[in-house]
């Protein structure tokens, strides 16, 4: 029950927020409700991995031509009226009703106001009457929680919500971090999902903060088993950067805006590839899961459970047995399931000539995996999807063929020995690919004979701001220009790497990599001006010794791009050769005062008597 005081707290919050509703706009409400002239749009919730949509959230709307057509002058005037209930069950209603007409994949995520649940006249059944009236399923319905009001009495609606989970419903919190929803609502109730504010989304690929808090949050969900839903996702940066911490779906205006006709797939040309293919970063370094392969004795599915325990007596090192029906994998027999049927009281007597297959007792369930899977790519599938191992095994396939297993503690070594030897070929700064992975990737792009264009980018007056302002901001200043840089590639086609000091090289494969180049010198002119003092800007520029000894005016640290194009049909056989001109092309540009992109049109070899 809620008690008299926070029901007067609620009262005194809707007089101060929801404006008097007068009888013109009390007509406009009956109408609506008598006519049922509401409109449900739906927005795509998206697997972040995979690309395909689970679900989508209903979004309801009143007359396009009335008043009440915002969503939320619509519900304050309903709470304004007392008549939230009824406003509650038709959105309920006809959001499913359009769901079912549309005949839309995945979940219904239906927004539910907590106002509503503490209404004591709501009737119960009724969402799960509207799902079996359209044909659905109750474990298609999400019942999403808004935090557009207070919640007074967590424990009236913690029991509300129970009741929906009890009917086959799955439950989500809104808007995780503003307003009402808050860490103490999501220990409270322990949704299946929470969704992160769309405020710490926006620009999380710039923001540090943002990143690591949402990679916090991540972190937590985790571990208590909640699937986390990032909102306001509008540029590709934000989602590879919510991809990349490990957030599970993402919705927002770069998915698809809410409309009354939604999309049932998304273009493939809006996708991000799954992490850690082999076009990442570290396609040098990757090695796949034939590392792994380890071949066991399998059984048949035809086997008797008393054949079984013989070849487990026989094999005493293997806690799990695979099952394999010529080349097709069909599960894992485990050691301690065979022996709990065989040592009981009269379990060899019963079952010991039976078939396993007839026991029920072969785990389907198991990770599988083809032989070619990046390890990365397999390691990231386990974390993010929680996907099942019996024993610390998994199946590796080839074209869909057994062909043995894999353990997981060893594919964690591989992961730790990669991540030791990627850290060794890293710049300790900036943590970017080094020399080593640099050369790497331009070899193995010749050998693909694949199109690309290589910019070295080198930083102008660097030296006299370091002379001048110490060492520690002239670290600043190349760690900024790291950041602006990785901000500036395609996150999944092009590669960036650290030569070291001041010299950076990205290998763009992206067709638009001239126009990436201007933003990032725009860019980097821009927030360079930060790190210089307030005199120094009014100044222009800041006075140092040169070379020889003498003080010289500098101007402020610009940016110089040398870029040369290489189609994938030059006579380039080695990355020494682009080397050289990807150097030559730099030193034209710093020719150019200030910040500058010089296009090399030439990708002939190059003698080696250049500097």
């Amino acid at each position: 029950m809620i008690s008299p005081i926070n029901i007067r707290i609620a009262e005194q919050h809707l007089a101060q927020s929801i404006p008097q509703v007068g009888s013109e706009l009390k007509q406009m409400f009956d109408d609506i409700i008598c006519h049922r002239h509401l409109t449900p749009h739906f927005q795509p919730i998206v697997d972040l991995q995979t690309g395909k949509i689970i679900g989508y959230e209903s979004l309801i709307r009143g007359p396009s031509d009335s008043p009440l057509h915002p969503p939320g002058v619509l519900f304050e005037t309903a709470i304004r009226l007392n008549r939230l209930v009824e406003l509650e069950i038709l959105c309920r209603d006809i959001n499913i009703e359009f769901f079912s007409r549309l005949q839309l994949p995945g979940k219904l995520f239906l927004n539910i106001s907590p106002k509503a649940l503490m209404e004591p006249d709501f009737p119960r059944g009724f969402t799960k009457q509207s799902l079996n009236k359209h044909g659905l399923d109750s474990s298609r319905l999400v019942i999403e929680l808004t935090e557009d009001f207070p919640i007074f009495d967590i424990e009236v609606v913690r029991q509300n919500l129970e009741y929906y989970r009890n009917t086959g419903f799955q439950v989500a919190l809104d808007d995780l971090g503003t307003a009402y929803a808050g860490l103490r609502l999501w220990s409270e109730l322990k949704p299946d999902y929470v969704k992160f504010d769309k405020y710490f989304i926006q620009s999380i690929n710039r923001d540090p903060h943002k990143k690591y808090l949402i990679q916090s949050l991540q972190d937590i969900a985790a571990q208590v088993g909640c699937q986390t839903i990032a909102e306001g996702v509008e540029t590709i940066e934000e989602y590879y950067t919510v991809q990349a911490i490990g957030v599970t779906y993402g919705q927002g205006y770069y998915f698809g805006r809410p409309t009354s006709s939604p999309v049932l797939s998304l273009p493939a040309e809006i996708l991000l590839q799954q992490p850690n293919k082999l076009s990442t970063n570290y396609e040098w370094g990757t090695v796949t899961v034939s590392c792994l392969l380890k071949i066991v004795p399998t059984i048949q599915s035809g086997i008797s459970l008393n054949e079984v325990g013989d070849l487990m007596e026989k094999y005493p090192e293997s806690m799990s047995l695979p099952v394999v029906d010529g080349d097709v994998a069909i599960g894992i027999l485990q050691r301690r399931q065979v022996w709990d049927i065989l040592a009981s009281r009269y379990g060899r007597d019963l079952f010991g000539k039976s078939p396993v297959s007839s026991l029920d007792i072969i785990s389907t369930k198991i990770l599988r995996t083809e032989i070619h899977t990046p390890v990365e790519q397999l390691s990231q599938t386990i974390t993010n999807e929680g996907t099942e191992t019996q024993d610390n095994i998994f199946i590796i396939l080839e074209k869909g063929r057994y062909r043995g297993v894999g353990l997981l503690v060893d594919l964690l070594k591989q992961i730790t020995e990669m991540q030791i030897r990627n850290a060794h070929y890293a710049n300790p700064l900036t943590m970017l690919p080094g020399n080593v992975p640099i050369e790497k990737k331009l070899e193995y792009y010749l050998a693909e004979s694949r199109a690309f264009t290589v910019c070295y980018f080198d930083l102008d007056n660097f030296k006299p701001f370091n002379d001048v302002y110490g060492y520690s901001r002239g670290d600043m200043a190349i760690r900024l220009t790291a950041t602006v840089l990785k901000d500036g590639c395609h996150p999944q086609k092009d590669f960036i790497g650290h030569i070291g000091g001041d010299d950076f090289i990205i290998i763009f494969c992206s067709e638009n990599w001239q126009d990436r180049c201007e933003r990032i010198l725009a860019r980097f002119a821009g927030e360079i001006l930060d790190l210089y003092d307030a005199e120094h800007r009014l100044k222009g520029g800041i006075e140092a010794l040169d070379r020889q000894g003498n003080m010289v005016r500098y101007s402020f640290i610009s940016l110089s791009i040398g870029a040369t194009h290489y189609p994938g049909t030059s006579s380039i056989s080695s990355h020494h050769e682009i080397s050289c001109q990807a150097a030559e092309a730099k030193k034209q540009a710093k020719k150019t005062p200030g910040n500058s992109l010089f296009i090399n049109r030439r990708s002939q070899p190059c003698s080696d008597d250049n500097d």
